[in-house]
């Protein structure tokens, strides 16, 4: 590794201040430390939020779930309160990696990330759940804008998501055996304002795909995911699957994320 400082701020606000002043945030370090022993990241100062008590837990507000940004995988998929209103997600933090990921990986860290293929951005946009940071509120569909970006501003930071309570979903992933990264994973919501599928490992972000959610609010069936047709032009093609591949798992995992939901 390059040569860094390292801070571990007790609160909320002296994290901030250190961001603001360029220090970069370290959640589960299951990203940043690889790529700082690779030594393609050189942050200079390291600022650890593990230690902050506020950016971790989960409640129930309303209709929603709010969790705090530095609550562990493990937590999410343990947590009572997470099974009994949005079991999907419990079960989505439940395959995240392996148990070490896991036990150190974080939500807002996975989020704030971005990576491609990873799980929680797919469910932070197929609930149309809003992230907290610092300094304001941002909604799903303006957080995501592309390969490991969003619209984080420099130094800000992630404080929680609060994901609204569905009526029903699911999630499906068809994972890469080596990475357990998404070659495609497909987040289905039943909401009360109609469908929502967002898909991940398959294209540069996380998306919403709106042929699938049209054809879903009409008719909710397997039969009627399967007839859209899906459009590998802007897909993925790597070593693991071509893009033709992604676009016939979107439709096959939306498929069974359906008649996994209707039972």
């Amino acid at each position: 590794m390059y040569a860094f400082s390292y801070e571990a701020p007790a609160s909320l606000a002296d994290a901030a201040r250190l961001s603001a002043a360029g220090g970069r945030p370290l959640a589960g370090g299951q990203s940043l430390l690889p790529s700082m022993r690779l030594r393609l990241t050189n942050p200079g100062q390291v600022i650890a939020l593990d230690g902050i008590e506020e950016l971790a837990g989960i409640r129930r507000a309303g209709n929603a779930l709010v969790i705090g940004a530095m609550t562990r995988h493990v937590d999410v998929a343990r947590s009572a309160d997470v099974q009994a209103a949005i079991p999907a997600l419990a079960d989505l933090a439940a395959h995240i990696g392996d148990r070490q990921v896991r036990a150190r990986g974080t939500l807002g860290g996975s989020v704030a990330h971005n990576d491609p293929a990873a799980c929680y951005p797919c469910a932070v946009l197929g609930l149309g759940a809003t992230v907290i940071t610092d300094r304001r509120e941002i909604t799903a569909e303006d957080f995501f804008v592309g390969m490991y970006t969003t619209a984080l501003a420099e130094g800000e930071l992630i404080t929680a998501i609060r994901f609204p309570v569905p009526q029903r979903a699911a999630y499906l992933k068809f994972k890469q055996a080596a990475s357990r990264f998404s070659l495609v994973g497909v987040f289905v919501a039943q909401t009360g304002s109609g469908v929502r599928v967002a898909v991940t490992g398959a294209a540069s972000s996380v998306f919403r795909h709106r042929g699938l959610e049209a054809a879903l609010s009409q008719s909710f069936t397997p039969a009627a995911a399967a007839a859209v047709r899906i459009d590998a032009g802007e897909l993925n093609a790597d070593i693991h699957a071509s893009a033709a591949y992604r676009a016939h798992l979107i439709s096959v995992q939306t498929q069974r994320a359906v008649a996994q939901m209707l039972g």
